[in-house]
């Protein structure tokens, strides 16, 4: 407002009547009370890079003296504006750059006690270095597990994935108050009166990026959040993604109960499902809020249903083209024909069927004029296949009724739930239930599953794959699975993300997804090495700084999520026992027999720019090639000074070498991606037109990391 009101007194200088206006119409939109979510967006973040060499030119910031506190210490922002050796030490030479009052302030410190920081606006070479990897899954596409701060990760994943991902799960932090996030480096607690707005800030940072890298024609976000944000959530939602269909769900994950004072028995939380393009649930083994569904007894549901029309528009008046005879012979009790429908001035006593046979009308047990739930044809379509039969004869109405198979049940015959044994004297197919097979149903609004028990099967799943090794609040691997079988269940080769990936249930849960049907879906799992505030109390007691080995054994990726996956799929803890426990309900099994799947763990780095502008940064983009190549096969780690080809994909490093890039290409039948090196706009052209059809090629500029520059001011 204060930049406005600076403007009009430059307007009012030159045109004072213009400026009357302006402040007249300025006065009237200042008075309208905003409407939708409003909220400080605390720009810029920034993210402390512990590990990361200080280099010339780095924003840093000063770390705590070892075996002290963090309480008290500078946190103000510093540019190193060169290097000094005093005493044997490397020292740095600092200039204030918090603002510009601040320039010519000045200071040195010893590089060890310093941290690099990123802000979310400078621009940032990102690199992937791989820190491990388990196979077991022969040739199978690898899942992806990167130890990142996961803004800067998923601006990494719009080169490699830009509109390609189906499905985004995430459990972001709840901001309960109770200091479980943090915010540029600080733990929000219940005291801060922004905690509300810089939660949102930096949700709404992430989730236009999620929106970027979903595919637009069909793909879903599944979000879950507690009372504390839900209703922020749903809004921010609107606003990010006001194309998709949004629906919000209870689910109960604590049927015990959290008791608190004068307040309910918290036992459920919310997910919020934005699903975008054609995308939908679809049905699946119950509805998810009766478990007895999923029992073969319950599941003896009515397969004929009646004709006649029951619910909204019952009357004939409704749709008079459903208003017509059903022919039916009464020796054989056989439906024949049907006649044609009657216009509304027309009585049906005019209407005189062929010899021999009876006219049943739709008519209601008043005697009303009603109407069938079928046209003419669809009903004549029908009968022809044995969907439509005679049902009983009602002697005090002298009323036969007509039952029929909705297409839900036409549609249960094809996928098997449904059998057709043969056809009756009366032409009608006779069904039964399949055995073993359960009804399909679309989920319900409330969810109310044993399986989802974040106690049992979230808590107690992490202590079996982990021993001993904490993490609070993991989710079921259960309510996940269900969570994504809803909308990926059917796609046997789709891409899901979770940036908020915590302990990995999220990758845990498409692997039995990929169990229960041969699956080859992937899941890329972001998460950071953040070590818990009471850890960190300890830890600094004892000496230690973040980037130390010691320290960062212990942060959430390389202490849960990854000895967590890796225990998943070979089936032994990180002691190398094997893991004691069943896998329930879908499908039982030891947990010990592991998957058979592949994954590979990676670190984001932050690249120097020099190394950038002198092209020495291959190895650094190799493993983002590979992931934008489907993350399948071997990888091309090196440069060379022609070209190389893998089975997935391959790069050219030489135009010169064109003709024996192709002729590699077509051979690797399932290479279906080419990467290009040229900052050469006709020659780029010129070996795209020679690719095989089947083979994508993308540019790479020959100053590699400059393909993948990523800056945070952007969204």
């Amino acid at each position: 407002m204060s930049r406005l009101t600076d403007l009009l007194r430059q307007v009012e200088g030159k045109d004072q009547r213009l400026a009357e206006d302006l402040r007249r119409e300025f006065a009237q939109l200042s008075k309208r009370r905003a409407f939708g979510l409003n909220f400080e967006r605390h720009v810029p973040e920034t993210v402390e890079l512990p590990g990361r060499p200080v280099r010339k030119g780095d924003k840093v910031r000063f770390v705590h003296e070892r075996g002290q506190s963090a309480a008290g210490l500078d946190r103000r922002l510093w540019q190193v504006t060169g290097f000094r050796n005093e005493a044997g030490e490397r020292i740095a030479e600092l200039a204030r750059r918090d603002s510009p009052e601040a320039e010519l302030e000045s200071s040195a410190r010893a590089v060890a006690d310093l941290v690099v920081v990123a802000e979310f606006r400078d621009p940032i070479f990102p690199g992937l270095k791989s820190v491990g990897r388990v196979t077991r899954g022969g040739d199978k596409p690898f899942h992806t597990v990167i130890n990142a701060e996961n803004y800067h990760a998923l601006q990494a994943l719009l080169y490699t994935h830009e509109g390609r991902v189906d499905a985004i799960y995430i459990d972001p932090p709840y901001n309960t108050g109770a200091r479980d996030w943090k915010y540029n480096n600080d733990y929000v607690d219940g005291d801060d009166a922004y905690r509300h707005s810089k939660w949102l800030a930096m949700m709404e940072r992430r989730l236009k990026l999620a929106k970027r890298l979903l595919n637009p024609a069909d793909s879903v976000l599944i979000v879950t959040i507690d009372e504390k944000e839900y209703l922020r959530l749903g809004l921010l939602l609107e606003q990010v993604f006001p194309e998709a269909s949004i629906q919000m769900i209870s689910s109960v994950i604590s049927p015990g109960g959290v008791p608190r004072e004068r307040e309910f028995t918290r036992v459920n939380e919310f997910i919020f499902f934005v699903m975008l393009g054609i995308s939908g649930p679809k049905k699946i083994d119950g509805d998810l809020l009766y478990t007895a569904w999923k029992t073969e007894e319950a599941n003896r549901s009515p397969i004929w249903r009646g004709l006649l029309r029951g619910g909204s528009g019952p009357f004939r008046a409704d749709s008079p083209l459903k208003f017509y005879p059903v022919l039916v012979d009464p020796n054989s009790e056989r439906i024949v024909s049907a006649g044609d429908p009657l216009p509304l001035n027309v009585d049906r006593s005019t209407f005189s069927p062929p010899l021999g046979l009876v006219a049943v009308w739709p008519l209601k047990k008043g005697g009303e004029e009603g109407r069938w739930e079928l046209a003419k044809s669809t009903f004549l379509d029908r009968l022809d296949r044995g969907f439509v039969r005679l049902g009983n004869f009602n002697r005090k109405t002298q009323l036969w009724s007509v039952n029929y198979l909705r297409k839900a049940e036409i549609d249960r015959l094809e996928s098997g739930e449904l059998i057709a044994t043969g056809r009756a004297k009366a032409g009608h197919l006779e069904i039964e239930y399949a055995e073993g097979r359960a009804r399909k149903l679309y989920p319900k609004t409330v969810w109310n599953e044993p399986s989802h028990d974040a106690g049992t099967h979230g808590v107690a799943v992490c202590k079996a794959l982990l021993q001993g090794r904490k993490f609070d609040y993991p989710k079921s691997v259960y309510a996940v699975e269900d969570s994504l079988k809803c909308f990926v269940g059917e796609k046997i080769n789709s891409t899901i993300l979770d940036f908020f990936s915590g302990s990995g249930t999220t990758c845990h849960a498409v692997m039995r997804l990929n169990k229960q049907d041969g699956g080859k879906r992937q899941c890329i799992s972001i998460t950071n090495n953040e070590v818990s505030a009471d850890e960190q109390k300890n830890l600094r007691e004892q000496g230690l700084r973040p980037g130390e080995p010691d320290w960062e054994k212990l942060g959430i990726c390389e202490y849960i999520t990854q000895p967590r996956i890796a225990a998943a799929i070979t089936g032994k803890t990180p002691d190398g026992e094997p893991i004691k426990g069943d896998y329930k309900f879908t499908d039982e099994f030891p947990m010990a027999q592991g998957f058979e799947e592949n994954v590979e763990f990676f670190k984001l780095t932050y690249e120097a720019p020099r190394p950038v502008a002198h092209h020495r940064a291959f190895q650094a983009i190799a493993p983002l090639l590979w992931l934008k190549a489907g993350a399948q096969g071997q990888r091309i780690d090196e440069p060379t000074e022609d070209f190389a080809v893998v089975e997935r994909y391959g790069i050219l490093f030489d135009l010169d070498r064109v003709g024996g890039f192709v002729a590699a290409l077509e051979e690797a039948e399932s290479a279906r991606m080419a990467f290009i090196v040229t900052d050469d706009d006709r020659g780029f052209q010129s070996v795209c037109r020679e690719l095989p059809t089947r083979v994508e090629p993308v540019r790479l500029y020959e100053s590699y990391l400059k393909n993948f520059t990523i800056n945070s001011g952007r969204e």
